[in-house]
């Protein structure tokens, strides 16, 4: 009888064991399946060279669909908390979109502004709406510096001091 008992014991045991094994490889495999794959995380950034930009040219890059705008402005262009500054140039950085109605506002560089045609909002070198109907300003995405090279999707020391500062939109 205590054969029996012992034997019972270890299928026990045993099957215990093996169970208790099989839930973490499932765990592990749900878990690979709900992560992101490393194509959409290297989807999430978008790097920039700003040493090549030139002044008064806009530049429209994509990140996550969107366009982002980066302008590097002049010495004579007003300075502005917003601005962005990278080797003593001042940039320019926003998403693309009118905080209205979602268009797509363009850049005038004789007026010095954007302008939406859609209900024909302004906003300012900087992004500060200066003619309604557009109330907010354009949005900063979350960005790092990295020497003269721009990450756009990751915040960095530069877009949290503008976020503690309450400029990003």
């Amino acid at each position: 009888m205590a054969v029996e008992k012992e034997r019972r014991n270890f299928l026990g045991f045993a099957l215990g064991g093996f169970t208790a094994i099989g839930s973490i490889a499932a765990l592990g495999a749900m878990k690979r399946t709900w992560d992101p794959l490393p194509s959409v995380k290297a989807a999430g950034f978008t790097t920039v060279d700003l040493s090549t930009m030139e002044e008064d040219v806009l530049n429209v890059e994509k990140w996550r669909g969107k366009p982002i705008f980066i302008l590097k402005k002049g010495p004579n262009d007003e300075e502005n908390e917003r601005d962005v500054i990278v080797n003593g140039s001042r940039f320019h950085i926003s998403i693309g979109l009118c905080t209205h109605l979602g268009c797509i506002p363009a850049y005038k560089p004789a007026d010095k502004n954007f302008l939406c045609a859609c209900h024909g909002g302004t906003f300012n070198l900087s992004g500060e709406a200066t003619k309604l109907p557009p109330e907010k300003a354009l949005l900063i995405p979350p960005f790092k510096l990295d020497g003269t090279k721009l990450v756009i999707g990751e915040e960095g020391s530069e877009y949290k001091a503008l976020k503690a500062a309450n400029l990003l939109t």
